[in-house]
């Protein structure tokens, strides 16, 4: 059947629309966003490399430390040593060396193929940058003639550990060994206690930059709670929300983008997508968030709010009374937040004040280390974890309290958790100082209440676009 051609009136006005669609693209496009800019990491990564690499190369007692580099399957701690960009096979090589002072000071080469020396060269991460020739084998004979003429007593690579501190593959540690001959290989050890060591810390300069990561993740938050209506909006409503906004702003995902953000209203489900629950008067939401900025740093906080009943204008006080409760395992845990205290003992503060609360018990740990990833190299806040916190460490932290929910009230005996149980986790991050910790934002003392379906809202905050004030 042909075709019939729209009425000219009707082309036109089409014509106009899409010329008006176009043309205002250019100017949403152009908006600022929060992380926009030149990234502060180039410069960070030098004065990490300078300042903390040598006191977690002392205290690991390692000497060299070997990082092997490939294009498209690369080792996870190529962006910390600056062979994120790294085509051909290449490696950094770093040598804990004396100073004038009689401290220690890192002395680092990069093992390149010659179309990227160029490049290197200008950037100036490594006090040199050398050329390979023959390969992969040219690459392996150039680090073991460099291992040699240093004579390292041990030798740190990416081998065994936590997944952020294995990424040297069977392949290149075989042939790494091969090239090493047996006297050298048998120096080789796993780099995983330095690595912890020198990325738990992070300096100053990062803080700040996590300050300002942290009030964004909690005002997108507060700001998708304030799209709610009763009874018609869903979980994953909440969840696409806060993926545009980040898509507008700039930033990316603080964790895998299929669990992020987690949102759920309804009974306990743990680390998972949202749901496509109906959110209910009655109802108290959770919310893990966690955004990337600068492609660099990530935050992981959790926002509660509560869905006021027809009538209501606060939560009842069985609710309050949870949230106060588990407001306060989170104090009790930040007050256990110290330089030589144990990640245990900051766990077993939180769980005595659950358990004088009347909290079901919960599965995992208070806390955990977070920047460069959401779970992070420093030490975790859970009943196994012995080792200690320090100035630097940046830490996320729930406050718990757990309990049947609602529709199994009076079980007996109590479910396990999450068969039935709902629970505030309550989530913030904290810094820890030379006296104690501090917050990254100020933490969040009440419900965030969302109206009920029909009942007056506040006037919603006008979207954020521009940069946040520095902290």
């Amino acid at each position: 059947m042909p075709r019939r051609r729209p009425p000219r009136r009707a082309r036109t006005l089409g014509v106009a629309l899409l010329l008006a669609a176009t043309t205002a693209l250019p100017a949403q496009e152009s908006r600022p966003g929060p992380f926009d800019g030149p990234s502060a990491w180039p410069a960070i990564r030098r004065a990490r490399i300078a300042r903390l690499l040598p006191a977690a190369m002392r205290e690991a007692n390692v000497d060299a430390w070997v990082v092997m580099l490939r294009e498209n399957a690369n080792d996870p701690l190529a962006l910390h040593v600056g062979g994120e960009n790294a085509g051909a096979p290449s490696a950094v090589l770093l040598f804990r060396v004396a100073d004038a002072s009689g401290g220690d000071r890192v002395r680092s080469v990069m093992v390149a193929g010659f179309g990227e020396a160029i490049a290197l060269r200008e950037l100036a991460l490594h006090d040199s940058v050398v050329v390979y020739d023959g390969g992969v084998p040219g690459l392996e004979r150039a680090i073991a003639e460099r291992l040699a003429a240093a004579a390292p007593a041990r030798v740190a690579v990416n081998s065994g550990g936590s997944g952020m501190a294995d990424g040297l593959s069977w392949t290149q540690r075989t042939g790494l060994e091969r090239a090493l001959g047996p006297a050298l290989a048998a120096r080789l050890v796993p780099a995983e206690p330095m690595v912890r060591a020198w990325l738990a810390v992070k300096l100053p300069e990062e803080v700040a930059i996590m300050r300002r990561a942290a009030a964004l993740t909690v005002r997108l938050e507060e700001e998708a709670y304030a799209t709610i209506v009763p009874g018609v909006t869903r979980d994953h409503d909440l969840a696409a929300f806060l993926k545009r906004r980040m898509r507008e702003l700039g930033v990316e995902d603080g964790w895998s983008p299929a669990q992020n953000p987690s949102v759920n209203s309804g009974p306990d489900r743990g680390h998972s997508h949202a749901s496509d629950r109906v959110i209910q008067g009655g109802d108290v939401i959770q919310t893990d968030f966690g955004i990337k900025v600068h492609g660099v740093w990530v935050t992981d906080i959790q926002r509660f709010a509560y869905v006021l009943r027809p009538g209501e204008t606060a939560p009842p006080p069985k609710v309050e009374r949870r949230w106060r409760q588990a407001v306060a395992g989170g104090r009790a845990a930040f007050d256990a937040m110290r330089p030589g205290a144990t990640g245990a003992q900051v766990d077993s503060a939180q769980r005595v004040a659950m358990a004088a609360a009347g909290s079901l018990p919960v599965p995992w740990g208070t806390g955990h280390a977070v920047g460069y990833w959401a779970h992070d190299a420093g030490p975790g806040l859970n009943r196994r974890e012995t080792r200690t916190l320090a100035a630097g460490h940046v830490l996320a932290f729930d406050g718990f309290h757990a309990w049947a929910f609602d529709a199994r009230a009076g079980a007996d005996p109590a479910p396990a958790w999450g068969a039935g149980t709902k629970t505030i986790s309550v989530e913030e991050m904290a810094v820890v100082t030379a006296t104690g910790a501090e917050y990254l934002v100020p933490p969040q003392e009440r419900l965030i209440l969302v109206p009920a379906r029909g009942a007056p809202r506040a006037p919603r905050a006008t979207p954020l676009r521009a940069s946040p004030p520095g902290r």
